[in-house]
């Protein structure tokens, strides 16, 4: 009997910051573009830690797949769909 693995969902995280225009953006295009459950995210919030605000104050959004940095501020379509045929 042969059974079927489930599919890995893409790992995306999104470094935002709470009440960014542009993050929320973001996040909501990923949801409008991308098939819901080929994916699976992680919001990291850059304002609750120093380095990581050090790090994307001003970049964010920045959205990753896997160890990947794809894009930051604007969802650069073509860019995770590069990166997620290769996840």
């Amino acid at each position: 009997m042969v059974t079927s693995m489930p599919e890995a969902k893409a790992p995306l995280t999104l470094f935002y910051r709470e009440g960014c225009h542009l993050c929320e953006d973001m996040e909501a295009q990923l949801y409008e573009l991308l098939d819901a459950g080929s994916f699976a995210l992680q919001k990291v919030d850059i304002d609750s830690s120093s380095d990581l605000h050090a790090a994307y104050n001003v970049r964010v959004p920045v959205l990753f797949c896997g160890q990947v940095e794809v894009c930051e501020h604007f969802l650069d379509l073509q860019a995770l769909r590069t990166a997620l045929a290769v996840a």
